[in-house]
């Protein structure tokens, strides 16, 4: 249970595990800024007392500043020599991550204050793991950390060749759970996730590879993200391989020279019988819901009630409910088993018409009624369908001597083949579910021109397509066919890319854009438009909308303004701006290569490139 209690303040409790010889340390805070927070309280409050440890880690930074002129006068560089303590996570720049990274390695550091993030991407043991909770914040809110996450996390405790053992300690927090962190340490490690994914590029790639629909089908199946499909179709397989044998066999031992599929038809021809039989009507009141829900539709006026008169207009069913419009205008919402009467001509929903409707059902209603089944009639139908059904299963047999004998044991083999064919189609279920999100694709890349869906063929747009490995590879594809691209200004394409590749969600400030860059986002917003609406029409989620804010500091940087003054301006974390200007030059070095298909574009793109991975973009 979570114990409710107030977090420590940082340098109490590097003073508690400083007396108990538990330092160096790695703390582990919820958020970013709690880290900044806890590094800045601390060397606030402590002060290094060993001088040739601060002039140690002075010098070490002098040193670093010499090839990473980006961390030079760093807001935490006092923190890290007064203090000998530092904050570590995903709002750095890498220099600066680097330079805390060698210093704790180096034996420098005391502690470092870091998110659950830094467990999974570096190497810099201590010698215990102060852990603060049970839980990790997200953009959408708190989650429950994982065994995997909370394993690597602990497992930075104890360094090699110093520490005969690591010590994890839960220290007291708002959020802490020691009951909690004592069940993940136990528990097993978190499944592998595959990185593979059902992607316009992955699609092009793999078919113009291998050539069919059913070369990718086969290739998706046996790759790592669906082994568990892998691993149930096996299962199924095996399953469906045995219940053919059992059938064989019995065909075989009572010389019934008979197709294995004489069997299997008979079980599809009883299970239709059976759902025929199921859902054939009992009683009148069955027979007339079952009418009206067939009959009852917007534009039709209905009477509701057991003698019908009072009328209603239809305008909206849903669910066995019904929404309409009664003679006075007013509206009128009831359950569907209401209607008495239903009456055959339908009108258009427009005031005119909805007026000339009631006044002819009123004049005319009893000719204008539409007829109510009778319960006899409707037996009478299920009665034919299922006289062809049993002489369907009749007529499966050959006429021969065999055929008492031969009937008798293939209704015998009647739950063998169910079971044949439940796993038959449990395994072609999961095979669509693999393939339906690449159907989906190829059907959307179809729609633009970029596959022929029936020849199963990549066209020669796709090729070039195919070779755009960057986020939103058709709305940038559908932005050079149209020649948006060859518009642009060298600012305005960096900007555009910038809003392309950053994440939907994270704020780069609300820099002001000039006229013609919000032109470019608004063209290239109408293609988004044009692709989302095809994704849509086959089942896709579309790609999120464009990063307005990220266009405005991408436009600042590519224009020559120095680092500090674009951190100042978007007032953005460091390392978002430079995860978010490093994806923006990858992006533009992909188009880059397009030299043969776009090479305007390309050789722009080049440009630009070189814009924006200046220093410290690396």
């Amino acid at each position: 249970m979570k114990l409710r209690m107030p977090e420590m303040p940082p340098a109490t409790l590097l003073a508690a595990l400083e007396g108990y010889n538990l330092l160096p340390a790695i703390v582990f805070l919820p958020t970013r800024r709690r880290c900044d927070q806890a590094a800045t309280e601390a060397a606030l409050t402590r002060r290094d007392p060993d001088d040739s440890r601060r002039q140690a880690r002075r010098d070490f930074m002098r040193g670093f500043v010499e090839q990473y002129a980006e961390v030079r006068g760093h807001r935490h560089w006092d923190t890290i020599i007064r203090g000998g303590v530092a904050s570590h996570h995903a709002g750095h720049i890498p220099a600066w991550k680097l330079v805390i990274e060698k210093l704790m390695s180096a034996g420098l550091l005391d502690a470092i204050f870091a998110t659950a993030t830094v467990a999974a991407g570096v190497d810099f043991p201590a010698r215990s793991v102060v852990l603060t909770g049970a839980d990790a914040r997200t953009a959408s809110g708190w989650r429950p950390l994982s065994a995997s996450e909370l394993q690597q996390m602990t497992g930075r405790a104890g360094r090699r060749g110093k520490d005969n053992v690591g010590f994890v300690v839960a220290a007291p927090g708002p959020h802490q759970d020691p009951e909690r962190i004592a069940q993940l340490l136990k528990a097993p490690p978190d499944s592998l996730v595959s990185q593979f994914r059902a992607t316009y590029t992955t699609l092009l790639n793999l078919l113009d590879a291998y050539g069919s629909f059913t070369s990718v089908r086969e290739i998706a199946e046996r790759s790592f993200a669906y082994r568990d499909f892998a691993w149930q179709i096996a299962q199924l397989e095996r399953s469906r391989d045995e219940s053919e044998q059992k059938i064989q066999s019995a065909l075989n031992e009572t010389g019934c020279d008979l197709p294995i599929s004489v069997v299997l038809g008979l079980e599809r021809l009883v299970g239709i019988r059976a759902r025929l039989q199921e859902a054939k009507p009992q009683t009148r009141a069955e027979v007339f819901h079952r009418w009206v829900n067939d009959v009852v539709k917007p534009g039709r006026v209905v009477g509701v009630g057991r003698a019908g008169r009072r009328l209603v207009m239809v305008t909206e069913k849903r669910d066995g409910s019904v929404r309409g419009l009664r003679e006075d205008g007013s509206t009128a919402s009831f359950p569907q088993e209401r209607i008495g009467r239903v009456y055959a001509p339908v009108y258009r929903l427009r005031e005119e018409d909805i007026e000339r409707a009631f006044e002819e059902i009123r004049k005319r209603g009893k000719e204008l009624t539409l007829t109510e089944p009778r319960l006899r009639d409707a037996d009478a139908e299920e009665t034919d369908a299922l006289k062809i059904i049993d002489d369907s299963i009749e007529n499966l047999l050959p006429p021969n001597a065999n055929k008492k004998r031969c009937t008798e044991v293939i209704w015998d083999l009647h739950t063998t083949a169910e079971d044949f064919e439940r796993a038959s189609r449990r395994i072609e279920a999961l095979r669509e579910e693999v393939w339906t999100p690449f159907e989906q694709r190829a059907k959307v890349l179809a729609g633009f021109g970029y596959l022929d869906f029936q020849s199963q063929k990549v066209t020669e747009r796709g090729r070039w397509l195919a070779d755009l490995h960057i986020d939103r590879p058709l709305l940038v594809g559908e932005a050079l066919e149209n020649g948006l691209f060859n518009s642009l200004e060298p600012k305005q394409l960096a900007g555009i890319m910038a809003a392309l590749t950053a994440d939907e969600d994270r704020d780069y400030g609300e820099l002001e854009l000039d006229d013609n860059v919000v032109t470019s986002l608004a063209r290239f917003e109408d293609i988004g438009f044009k692709v989302s609406a095809e994704e849509w029409k086959h089942g896709l989620e579309p790609a999120p909308e464009l990063n307005f804010s990220a266009a405005g500091a991408a436009v600042r940087w590519a224009g020559g303004t120095d680092w500090s003054q674009v951190v100042r301006e978007t007032r953005a974390e460091e390392g978002d701006l430079f995860r978010m200007f490093s994806r923006t030059g990858e992006a533009l070095l992909q188009i880059a290569g397009l030299r043969r298909s776009h090479p305007a574009a390309a050789n722009m793109s080049a440009v630009v490139a070189e814009m924006v991975l200046r220093e410290p973009i690396r």
